[in-house]
């Protein structure tokens, strides 16, 4: 019986089936079936029961599962306190939100490479509820996005959160937000859900909410004069500096943006968990460093 054979064993039964397993540990479908079988000719006991379009496991599989966490986990702690780091290979999956990709991901990407050499990072941009959904199944390993994720198998640790401020084109004269167009993030969010409810009920049910996706698009919506909206300012900077977009008073803030670090809490990885630790450190020392000089907002 090797390690190998466990985590192949592990991983088919934790996404449920060859094809999956074999894209996490980055290996050939022929090759994690191989180690499975050669692990129950070992054993002389089924671990699947080789149902039609999926596999479930047998009693003893389940009985073995418990033993492959636990026994791959003293591996990874092994690796990851004894071991020298700069060894540690794998997929690494990462998720996050254009917010977190648009401020110090790429300083986190560049502190993990830097800690991971040979570790391969997989990286995926998305709205924070298609994170959640790759995340519960188990497409990612490490998702930043719109937090914390309520369900009993994920751990969420805090990350910076994102004031939000009001902007419009630099050549926009007073804003009346029952008549001129609002832009906010995607419908799916629950900031564009917060927001259409608040202009709701202070300019009544006709005011326009354009969404997007894209921050970087939006905020060019805006510095075009088609819409107004409220975004980080961190993230606005550049086009308030070029003279394009100003800050405005609507009237009201709209609460800041809570992000988590969020992964799932079983099977423990020390990769995984190490990676949520940086990441809050990187974060935490971009927000840190973020320039102390405040974007005035313009009265009108």
């Amino acid at each position: 019986m090797t390690l190998d054979q466990l985590r192949a064993f592990l991983w088919t039964a934790r996404l449920g089936g060859v094809r999956k397993a074999a894209r996490r540990l980055n290996l050939s479908q022929p090759a994690i079936s191989t180690r499975i079988a050669t692990l129950e000719a070992e054993l002389k006991r089924p671990l699947f029961d080789r149902l039609p379009g999926r596999l479930q496991l047998t009693r003893q599989g389940r009985m073995l599962l418990t033993y492959a966490e636990q026994m791959l986990f003293v591996e990874d702690a092994i690796r990851a306190n004894v071991a020298d780091p700069s060894e540690a290979e794998g997929l690494f999956r990462v998720g996050a939100s254009e917010t977190i990709a648009q401020s110090w991901l790429p300083d986190f990407l560049q502190a993990l490479s830097a800690r991971y050499p040979r570790v391969t990072l997989d990286l995926t941009v998305d709205i924070s509820i298609d994170l959640r959904a790759a995340l519960l199944d188990r497409r990612l390993d490490l998702a930043f996005l719109m937090g914390p994720v309520s369900d009993f198998s994920v751990e969420n640790a805090a990350l910076p959160q994102f004031e939000l401020q009001w902007f419009k084109s630099a050549a926009m004269g007073p804003v009346d937000l029952a008549h001129v167009p609002v832009i906010s993030y995607s419908r799916q969010t629950r900031p564009y859900r917060e927001l259409a409810e608040t202009l709701a009920r202070r300019h009544g049910p006709g005011v326009r909410i354009y969404a997007s996706a894209s921050l970087s698009a939006a905020l060019q919506m805006i510095a075009a004069g088609v819409a107004v909206g409220p975004y980080p300012p961190d993230l606005a900077r550049p086009l308030v500096e070029a003279g394009r977009i100003v800050p405005f008073d609507a009237g009201f803030q709209p609460e800041p943006l809570v992000f988590t670090a969020s992964w799932l809490a079983e099977p423990r990885s020390h990769l995984i968990e190490t990676g949520a630790r940086l990441a809050q450190e990187v974060a935490e020392g971009w927000a840190s460093g973020r320039s102390e000089s405040a974007i005035t907002a313009d009265p009108k």
